[in-house]
């Protein structure tokens, strides 16, 4: 018959325990602090890396995405505040509420035309057009780092994917799966036909109706009658490449 084991053995497994845990206690503590100090060191050397390379980071936008990347992996946000040493170096945090303050002119300003939602290819394309003086370039990273930091203004600010193309919308408009469908459809031409959504998506006629009336309703979409065949054109500005009227207003 096996013997259960005594008090003295029990107080001696349970020192035991006690010493494996303080020891593991220890190592995790140790492997923190390392971790801690290659993270300083890494934060100093990207400091470093700042200072010589100031005049690329603020003119090239590639050099520029690039250094955001690095100081992702490291724990940095440049644009977190205007205030401290990122400021102070780089100016990056004016540079990017600069561009917030022009995309949130360009959203209102073509607003009537697209309803609130407007392709970023061609608001990086008009934001360029009314920065052209400047020397700093503008690129789709540029524009989707400041529109980031437009999401505490609320009234929607938020980038959203539609198929292949990103569109940012500047209304609390939320738009549901059939609306997305209808917009990526639209990609091919720049408009649909409540004809072609029924057979391209398999829709019945009062599905495809009452989504493009709420696109129609919601400034979305435009109207066109005047074709030979007599259906009507549903056109979206926000994917098509008619040029946004009024950003230059």
């Amino acid at each position: 018959m096996r013997r259960r084991p005594g008090i003295g053995g029990l107080q001696t497994a349970a020192a035991a325990r006690d010493q494996y845990r303080l020891l593991g206690e220890n190592v995790a503590k140790l492997r923190t602090d390392l971790m801690k100090e290659q993270l300083a060191t890494f934060r100093s050397q990207l400091e470093d890396f700042a200072r010589k390379h100031k005049n690329d980071i603020r003119k090239n936008p590639t050099f520029r995405s690039q250094f955001h990347e690095m100081c992702a992996k490291v724990g940095v946000d440049p644009l977190a505040s205007n205030k401290g040493f990122w400021a102070e170096l780089l100016g990056i945090g004016d540079f990017y509420y600069e561009l917030g303050v022009q995309i949130v002119d360009i959203c209102l300003a073509t607003r009537a035309h697209n309803g609130g939602l407007i392709n970023l290819q061609e608001l990086c394309k008009l934001l360029r057009q009314r920065r052209k003086s400047d020397r700093e370039l503008v690129s789709e990273d540029d524009c989707l780092r400041a529109i980031s930091k437009l999401k505490v203004l609320g009234s929607g600010f938020e980038v959203i994917s539609v198929g292949k193309k990103k569109l940012v919308r500047s209304v609390p408009t939320e738009l549901n799966k059939d609306h997305n469908q209808i917009l990526e459809l639209a990609q091919a031409q720049g408009f649909v036909t409540v004809d072609e959504v029924e057979r391209r998506l398999s829709w019945t006629s009062g599905r495809a109706i009452d989504a493009l009336d709420t696109l129609l309703d919601d400034g979305l979409a435009m109207i066109d009658d005047g074709h030979r065949d007599g259906k009507r054109r549903y056109w979206f500005p926000c994917v098509s490449s008619i040029t946004s009227v009024g950003a230059d207003s």
